[in-house]
């Protein structure tokens, strides 16, 4: 695992969840905030995202707009005023259904030719414990259609499209898949073209990012600063300086934090006794995890799986 996955992935829950609008004429929609993340994909024409703290976001064809820590917003067809927006329809009302609607495509209109068409979607996340990198992910992320830009970006918006026309055998699995790496591309666009976001900068000092990596692919080893130093081919005081300048913690306080993490997201997210989890993230002992795990969480293991997994049979988005 590559820290982007891991981040990713100590975060998701459930199954992501996704459809196509279409709508015309004069209308205004809100989106509640929600706990997790949202997107949209404008497929035809244009329109406008109203955040509730944020300046208007005109959205035209081809953009793509991601909404990471689920903030409140508002959709119409203009820059409406506040009188508008406080009038919004809900979406759930506005679309006819759930958010997404239940069927593969949502008409608010009976128009044949819609003025707008947008792919909307959302994900389940787990805010307990967000990794650094998908916290400094601002509240909208926005991503305008650009010819030749974040190819693949492309790509995957064209085939969840294309699934998400009508029924296809197997068509289950695929969204899913697609939505997963519909998010993934998403970020990585965002950080490619991030001057501000202290992980892109993080990811790409190649001492920084050989530590990480050598720290994501086997938390459960015997690191030490020394060790590690020199697996990234530096001292161990270039290592802490330039680590904890760009990660904003020194290596092994990172380490740490991650291996905790890690735990947690395995108690989620499986059944697994506390000794195999403790030994899976570095524990000699499961009475050693224990500790550290309340210490940092501020409840034990065996709560906090407890508490977790209910959240997570909620089912999907």
């Amino acid at each position: 695992m590559d820290v982007v996955s891991d981040a990713i992935s100590a975060v998701r829950m459930g199954r992501p969840s996704s459809n196509r609008v279409r709508a015309s004429g004069s209308w205004c929609t809100r989106l509640a905030p929600y706990d997790g993340a949202g997107f949209h994909i404008v497929l035809e024409g244009s329109c406008w995202l109203l955040p509730d703290a944020g300046a208007p976001v005109a959205l035209g064809v081809g953009d793509a707009v991601l909404l990471p820590h689920g903030a409140g917003h508002v959709l119409a067809d203009s820059a409406v005023d506040a009188e508008a927006v406080a009038r919004a329809l809900p979406f759930d009302d506005w679309s006819g259904g759930g958010y997404p609607p239940s069927g593969p495509m949502s008409s608010v209109s009976a128009d044949a030719q819609a003025q707008l068409h947008v792919l909307c979607g959302k994900y389940r996340l787990d805010h307990s414990r967000v990794h650094p990198l998908m916290a400094e992910l601002p509240q909208v992320v926005h991503l305008p259609h650009r010819v030749g830009r974040h190819p693949e970006l492309r790509a995957a918006i064209d085939l969840l499209g294309g699934e998400l026309g009508g029924p296809r055998p197997g068509a289950g699995i695929a969204v899913t898949s697609l939505l997963d790496l519909l998010l993934v591309y998403m970020i990585r666009a965002w950080m490619s073209e991030s001057t501000a976001g202290a992980w892109s900068a993080a990811l790409g000092d190649p001492v920084v990012a050989s530590a990480l990596r050598a720290l994501h692919a086997d938390p459960a080893a015997p690191w030490s600063n020394d060790r590690l130093a020199a697996e990234a081919g530096v001292s161990r005081p270039t290592l802490a300086r330039r680590f904890t300048a760009l990660v904003g913690r020194p290596p092994m306080a990172y380490l740490t934090w991650w291996r905790l993490t890690r735990a947690a997201t395995l108690l989620r997210d499986t059944t697994d006794p506390l000794a195999a989890i403790a030994a899976r993230i570095g524990y000699g002992t499961p009475y050693a995890f224990s500790h550290a795990f309340s210490r940092e969480f501020g409840t034990t293991p065996g709560r906090y799986r407890e508490g977790r997994q209910g959240d997570r049979a909620r089912g999907p988005a």
